[in-house]
């Protein structure tokens, strides 16, 4: 293959993705159908299947592609990390329905391939989480270690399981509430009540993840430091 006909086929995969993207946000997994995405884009229904082998794998690649677009816990503003661990997490905590308004299709995809996929698509989906950890919550768990505000009792792998599992399902209960008003258990929370559930959340997180207030700090050994970024679960 030539690199103009490489270069055609990566942007004609695109224009699958971002159709295909659109249609799994509107209308869902089992909504969404291939001919309408096909049709949309004047190409053969064939031509997506070449390109992704079934719409099983449509969807992973859009929800790979989504995921990807997404900041890292890192990425919050320095003043925002100066203040510490759970000061990053309150933040995107915070900002979390503003990401949403800017651009819903993205977390659309995301609650699609967390939620409303079969056992073999999840699985896929957590291989991916797994092996490339998109949101950097490795790193994030290795800083939260160096400024001391995380048990050191405990595996660093699992306090990064516990950060994510807690925080995915708290922060699709916010998507879900503002893609979808009614869909979660109390619906029409105000700014103040959800201000007072992210302030709750965070002492509950703190109490399972948070080192404990003025217990001495074990002595780390000459050379060592927390664990280099790499993956370990999914979020």
């Amino acid at each position: 293959m030539t690199s103009s006909q490489s270069e055609r086929t990566t942007l004609k995969r695109e224009r699958i993705l971002e159709a295909a993207m659109r249609h799994f946000a509107e209308k869902g997994y089992e909504g969404a159908r291939v001919e309408d995405i096909a049709s949309e884009l004047g190409i053969a229904k064939g031509s997506v299947f070449q390109h992704f082998g079934s719409k099983g794998g449509l969807l992973i690649a859009a929800y790979k592609k989504s995921v990807r677009e997404f900041s890292a816990w890192l990425d919050a503003p320095p003043e925002v990390k100066q203040d510490g661990f759970f000061a990053t997490v309150r933040y995107w905590l915070e900002i979390t329905p503003r990401m949403v308004r800017e651009d819903w299709v993205l977390y659309r995809v995301a609650l699609i391939g967390n939620y409303a996929t079969d056992l073999s698509l999840r699985r896929e989906i957590n291989r991916f989480l797994r092996t490339e950890d998109p949101y950097g919550t490795t790193p994030f768990i290795a800083f939260g270690l160096e400024r001391d505000e995380l048990r050191r009792d405990i595996d660093p792998d699992l306090l990064a399981s516990i950060l994510d599992w807690t925080m995915e399902r708290f922060q699709d209960a916010q998507l879900t509430e503002e893609l979808d008003p009614g869909l979660f258990r109390r619906a029409g929370m105000d700014e103040q009540k959800t201000r007072q559930r992210i302030e709750q959340f965070l002492i509950l997180l703190k109490s399972a993840i948070g080192a404990p207030p003025g217990e001495p700090k074990p002595a780390r050994p000459r050379g060592s430091g927390t664990r280099p970024p790499g993956r370990r679960n999914a979020r």
